[in-house]
């Protein structure tokens, strides 16, 4: 199992500068954030850490932006400890709430109990969240659903709430994979096929309704095979990659056949919602 390493960085600039922040860790690989006022906490697999990503910071420090950082390893075992002191139930809108085990239920329509292990993806990160709510805007009702880059699961587990025929939960992350399984035991859930692997293990049949929460580099690479995966009129979500990289996103989808229909930011993430259009 990996070792993750956890980056805390105060920031006592602006919005803007915390923005910026964001922006460079994520070019450097860092896997997922937890936004906290003036602090942040920046998250990376021990293997892909460089030292020279601290320059970054030193650059930007230079450079008007007032932060400070430190660094700390955060071994396996100790993950889950660190995850539930920060976790607290989210709502989602009106109708969905995401909440571990150790929480009392929640009054709503859809309640999604995700214990998040190793993997990412518990609603509190701008993406996940923006992403949850575009299924609730977009019901996957009768659908084939693929989720890409699945995490815990817990996409999967609300398109199969809102009516999804099947689920296909892809991750390369064997945890994930591991992770997605028991939390879709935990929501009972019957219609989410859990694979570990990349998106040469998609399967050769065609959705209605892809996600992918991923990252730039790998939606670029990945979206001419949604694109071919996805039946005509089908819908894409794509979310992971910051609002300035929105252009080089919509350009590679509308080379494949895919419109832009929307889009939504949260502190400078955005999602973005295609669909496929005939011929």
């Amino acid at each position: 199992m990996k070792t993750y390493l956890q980056l805390n960085v105060k920031i006592y600039s602006s919005q803007d500068g915390r923005d910026i922040v964001l922006a460079v860790l994520s070019n450097c690989g860092f896997e997922s954030f937890v936004e906290h006022e003036n602090r942040l906490e920046a998250y990376i697999d021990e293997a892909q850490w460089n030292a020279s990503f601290l320059d970054e910071l030193v650059a930007l420090s230079l450079n008007g932006i007032d932060l400070s950082w430190s660094i700390q390893a955060i071994p396996p075992e100790n993950w889950n400890a660190v995850w539930e002191s920060d976790f607290n139930p989210i709502i989602v809108g009106k109708q969905c709430a995401v909440r571990a085990h150790f929480h009392a239920p929640i009054d709503v329509l859809y309640e999604l109990i995700i214990t998040p292990k190793m993997s990412f993806g518990t609603g509190h990160h701008q993406t996940t969240y923006m992403m949850l709510d575009y299924l609730l805007k977009y019901p996957p009702k009768n659908h084939n659903v693929l989720d890409m880059g699945c995490g815990t699961g817990v996409l999967a587990i609300l398109a199969e709430k809102l009516g999804a025929t099947q689920i296909e939960a892809l991750d390369i992350e064997p945890w994930c994979f591991e992770n997605t399984l028991e939390n879709t035991q935990h929501n009972s859930c019957t219609k989410v096929a859990a694979m570990q692997g990349d998106s040469s293990k998609i399967p050769h049949k065609t959705y209605q309704t892809i996600l992918a929460n991923i990252n730039m580099n790998v939606l670029l690479i990945d979206i001419p095979l949604f694109s071919s995966r996805l039946e005509v009129k089908g819908k894409l979500f794509l979310s992971g990659f910051f609002q300035q990289d929105l252009p080089a996103i919509e350009a590679k989808c509308f080379q494949n056949g895919l419109k832009l229909i929307d889009y939504t930011t949260k502190n400078n993430w955005v999602a973005a919602h295609f669909e496929k259009i005939d011929g």
